[in-house]
């Protein structure tokens, strides 16, 4: 696989891996040297972890000041592109237009670190998909793998960065269409699946890397939805039918041929629909969505929250810049994180992703 792409699909892979928490506390933050001068963030405030992050910081060191443009994540990577920005904080993965603009503008790559894990059910905050059958379906697990076959279509490559590879791709053998090929029989045997899920979002974006290959080729007969209660509910939709809750308590839940993903913010007090657990890519024991295996990151969709910044192949990174996010990757950063909804790193992953700013 190419390792020119704007941002590999690997990388993103290995830096969103499960990870078992440690027992050992996260460090406390030590300067390794006095900073000074200006960091210009741009992106996504983390409703408002940054600004506790910057001030905290600036305790342990005073001489450095901040310029916050966060209207949204989507101003990440813009404001890295122009040149405005120092860090990009980023509550998802960049699409390729992000990802290609980066590379044509800078001549490499996007560096990145990973500085939080979404929420479980707190309300938007990066929940992380969850996937759901009426309440009588006799199934209890699926694998990453069913799921690409279930929700998934044959391809014959797959999206690292923007670079398309053949690596990744499948046929149609891999199809998954009936619920009998999930070993399911007597009256569900031969029965077509009907699958839901979630139209044109971040955590969309996420669902098609970490199960469809980084593709859009979805299941034809798959049914898309919108968060409800979000911006994204066209007005003439005054019942909010083609939102997430309508999908799973008046649609899913009634149909014990379906299988739907959403997430547990928006499932919440809908009657009729349970989860399933999922194992990971490559094998292992499924896994129970919950508090715990979001924040012990064991659950294969969990998803993180990055901050993205232009440091040349080889090159070192600026050093104020370093030191602030080392900071983020602290204790003292970390419990910030938890405190607003989010939920702090496991001290492996938190160490994994300091060495990356060496």
């Amino acid at each position: 696989m190419k390792r020119s792409a704007a941002l590999a699909l690997g990388a993103l892979l290995v830096a969103t891996a499960p990870a078992a928490a440690a027992a050992d506390p996260l460090p406390d933050y030590r300067p390794e040297t006095h900073v000074s001068g200006l960091i210009r963030n741009f992106g996504f405030g983390l409703g408002g972890v940054l600004a506790q992050w910057e001030e905290a910081f600036r305790k342990y060191q005073p001489d450095i000041t901040f310029k916050d443009t966060l209207p949204t994540s989507d101003a990440a990577f813009p404001g890295l592109v122009t040149y405005q920005a120092d860090l990009g904080f980023d509550g998802g993965e960049p699409a390729i237009t992000e990802a290609l603009s980066f590379w044509e503008t800078h001549g490499y790559a996007a560096s990145f670190i990973t500085i939080a894990s979404g929420a479980y059910d707190v309300e938007g905050k990066s929940n992380g998909p969850i996937v759901f059958v009426a309440q009588d379906n006799p199934l209890t697990s699926l694998t990453m793998e069913q799921l690409d076959g279930i929700f998934g279509s044959a391809r014959n490559g797959t999206l690292d960065g923007f670079v398309w590879t053949p690596e990744g791709g499948r046929g149609a053998d891999k199809d998954i269409r009936t619920w009998d090929q999930l070993g399911i029989r007597g009256e569900w045997a031969g029965r077509p699946i009907q699958a839901y899920g979630h139209g044109p979002s971040g955590t969309t974006r996420f669902f098609q890397l970490k199960v469809l290959g980084n593709t859009d080729k979805w299941n034809p007969n798959y049914k898309a939805y919108v968060e409800t209660g979000s911006k994204q509910i066209a007005p003439i939709d005054t019942q909010s039918r083609l939102g997430a809750r309508w999908m799973l308590g008046n649609e899913l839940a009634h149909d014990r041929y379906g299988i739907g993903w959403s997430t547990m913010s928006q499932a919440k007090g809908i009657a009729g629909i349970k989860i399933l657990a999922i194992a990971p890519r490559g094998g292992g024991a499924p896994v129970m969505p919950s508090r715990q295996s979001f924040a012990d990151r064991t659950y294969p969709l969990t998803r993180s929250i990055y901050v993205y910044y232009d440091r040349k192949p080889g090159g070192a990174i600026d050093q104020k810049l370093k030191e602030f996010l080392r900071f983020i990757l602290s204790a003292q950063g970390q419990v910030l994180v938890s405190q607003a909804g989010y939920l702090p790193l496991p001290t492996a992953v938190a160490a994994a992703e300091r060495a990356k700013l060496q």
